[in-house]
C-alpha cells in the first residue's frame, strides 16, 4: 500500500498517532509531503520526527518542503560561518535551537545535507492511474518549474486547485485546508470539518496540510490504493 502524509511540522505524537493506525509493513510506502520540520508548539520534537521516520517499517519518500529547505540553508550557512555565527540572525523557527540540543554538528550538517537531496517531486503510477506528489504545487513531467514553485506555489495556485494537472491525480501540503477560500465549486472536504482532506471539482487534487503544528490542527494521512483517510488522535 501507498500512504501519503502532509505536514507534519515536528509534532512527533501526531506522527506516532498516524502510524499507529496505518501499521506499515516492509511492503509498503509513506510519501511524506515535505515540511517535517518547525513550529509544533511546546512539544515539538524535530529530532524526534526525524527519527520516526528513518526507523519506519517499509519505505519512506520525503518530498522537500520550504521549511525543511529553509531550515537546511540556515544550517548550512551557520556551520559554515565559524567566526561570524554569533552575528547570524536567530533562525525564525524553534527547529534549529531544538535539534542543536541533542545533535553534533555532523549530524545536523547530514540532515541539511539529506533534505537538500530530497526530490521537489515524485511521479508515480499505482493501478493504471498516474500520481504526481509535491509539496505546494505539482507540474507535468515534461515541464520543468523553479523551485520555488514545487515549495511554495505562484500567483497561479488556485488555478491550479481548480483545474490540477491534465492525466494526473496531484496530491500537496503547504495550503492548510481550513484556508480554502474558493466559492462556488464543487470542491468539498471529504471527512466534515475544515481540518480535513480536501479535494477538487474533478477530483485530480488532494490537499492533505490539516494544521499539525498549529492547535487546533491534526495530522492527515491517506492510502492511496484503498482511499481510506487517517487523523491524528
Amino acid at each position: 500500500m501507498h500512504y501519503v502524509v502532509a505536514d507534519i511540522h515536528n509534532e512527533l505524537d501526531k506522527l506516532k498517532s498516524i502510524l499507529e493506525q496505518i501499521k506499515l509493513t516492509v511492503g509498503d510506502e509513506l510519501i511524506v509531503l515535505g515540511d517535517v520540520f518547525d513550529r509544533g508548539g511546546v512539544e515539538a520534537d524535530p529530532v524526534g520526527v526525524y527519527f520516526a521516520l528513518s526507523g519506519i517499517q517499509g519505505k519512506c519518500t520525503w518530498i522537500r518542503g520550504n521549511h525543511d529547505q529553509w531550515l537546511a540553508d540556515y544550517i548550512k550557512e551557520y556551520y559554515g560561518k565559524e567566526k561570524h555565527r554569533k552575528k547570524m540572525p536567530a533562525y525564525h523557527y524553534n527547529s534549529f535551537e531544538l535539534m542543536r540540543q541533542r545533535l553534533t554538528e555532523v549530524d545536523m550538517l547530514d540532515i541539511a545535507d539529506l533534505i537538500l537531496g530530497l526530490p521537489l517531486q515524485k511521479e508515480l503510477e499505482i493501478d493504471g492511474i498516474k500520481y504526481l506528489f509535491a509539496h505546494a504545487m505539482t507540474a507535468h513531467p515534461n515541464v520543468h518549474k523553479s523551485r520555488d514553485y514545487y515549495l511554495m506555489g505562484n500567483q497561479i495556485k488556485y488555478t491550479f486547485y481548480v483545474d490540477g494537472i491534465e492525466g494526473y491525480i496531484s496530491m500537496c501540503g503547504h495550503t492548510p485546508t481550513d484556508n480554502m477560500t474558493l466559492k462556488d465549486r464543487n470542491h468539498k472536504y471529504l471527512d466534515g470539518d475544515k481540518n480535513s482532506i480536501w479535494k477538487n471539482e474533478k477530483g485530480n487534487v488532494y490537499l492533505l496540510d490539516c494544521g499539525s503544528g498549529f492547535a487546533s490542527g491534526r495530522l492527515a494521512c491517506m492510502c492511496i490504493e484503498t482511499g481510506e483517510r487517517f487523523y491524528s488522535k
